[in-house]
């Protein structure tokens, strides 16, 4: 029987997908690709969707697309991974994983399709991407690990994220107890209840998924809870850095809003204290203050580097708050539209409170 420590994890995956809708994220499935063996790449087998690498099939839980392609680059595709712990953080082993399955995959290239008759076409390619997800932030070995692979942390131990940490937390011991209570023979796969769950969230019809009542109803209240709280919100920001940013908000609209009519803005950060396994930081537009909070965690390392003011420090402090941090770039999905919005600020502007 699974662990309840695995069930939140698989649980904040499909709801981490939910909330990165409005980043452009679409879930895939074996239904998106209609390329025929052996070029087709993405397959359902018993324990859900799998991708084909260069040389193994890798399970992917929660593998999406963006709807926007990068200038100059291919499609991009990220798996998530969220570890739902209570105390240890993140270590290095889970990175190192992630890090061995997108270097598989990405070389897991076929560049033609051959047709029966005619001449060969090119192959639609994309670029894997991986970021994890953890409630208890990361080691240190595993930062330095996933900054040197451009593997993306994200850290939800910050007060912004307690409801949602909270509303997973309480359906999956819900869901594990009536797991204990039910024979073997009868309790649902995980597969199955991520399936039925993609239905409210994600608008993906479960197939033939059929879940008795009693596993039903956590699932549905969680759908509903989610779906009550909208203004909760989730933004990834992308820094010219080897990582991304998870933006927090209880009020996503207010930046949404501000920023439709301010594309390109100022912005002003700060370090705010909190008792979380990572510095956490804050940041509202330089010029309205009271428009629009965001907030998001810095590893530990990436901080150190930004912080360290002493000009006797080796040149890459200097780049990083000059480069790293000098502007971050947004995508917000509307409809079938997609904003850009860009927030500058000098890394002069860096303040801590504490």
């Amino acid at each position: 029987m699974i662990r309840e420590v695995a069930l939140r994890g698989y649980l904040l995956e499909e709801v981490l997908a939910w909330l990165l809708r409005s980043s452009g994220f679409e879930a895939l499935t074996a239904q998106d690709d209609r390329d025929k063996p052996p070029w087709k790449v993405l397959e359902e087998r018993k324990h859900g969707l799998v991708v084909r690498g260069r040389g193994a099939w890798h399970q992917a839980d929660a593998l999406g697309q963006f709807r926007y392609v990068p200038p100059f680059s291919l499609p991009v595709r990220l798996f998530v991974e969220a570890k739902y712990l209570t105390s240890k953080p993140v270590e290095l082993s889970t990175v190192r994983n992630g890090h061995g399955v997108i270097h598989d995959v990405n070389e897991g290239v076929t560049t033609t399709l051959v047709a029966t008759s005619g001449p060969r076409r090119p192959r639609t390619r994309y670029r894997y991407n991986y970021a994890i997800f953890s409630t208890t932030g990361f080691s240190k070995e595993a930062q330095d690990y996933a900054l040197a692979h451009q593997i993306s942390l994200i850290d939800l131990s910050m007060p912004d994220f307690k409801k949602l940490r909270d509303l997973v937390k309480t359906t999956a011991e819900s869901l594990h107890a009536e797991m204990q209570a039910t024979p073997a023979s009868q309790r649902p796969r995980v597969y199955e209840i991520r399936k039925y769950l993609r239905g409210p969230l994600l608008d993906l019809a479960h197939g033939d998924v059929s879940l008795q009542d009693r596993f039903r109803e956590p699932l549905d209240n969680l759908a509903q809870a989610l779906w009550s709280r909208s203004t909760l919100g989730l933004i990834l920001a992308f820094p010219a850095a080897p990582f991304v940013l998870g933006l927090a908000s209880d009020d996503l609209y207010g930046f949404v809003d501000y920023a439709k009519e301010q594309p390109t803005h100022a912005v002003r950060l700060r370090r705010i204290n909190h008792t979380t396994p990572h510095p956490v930081w804050e940041l509202r537009p330089a010029a309205n203050p009271d428009a629009y909070a965001l907030t998001f965690g810095l590893p530990e390392r990436v901080e150190a580097w930004i912080l360290d003011q002493d000009e006797g420090t080796p040149s890459r402090a200097r780049w990083v708050k000059r480069s790293m941090l000098s502007t971050m770039t947004l995508y917000w999905m509307d409809g079938e539209h997609a904003h850009t919005f860009q927030l500058r600020y000098e890394p002069g502007e860096l303040r801590d409170t504490g």
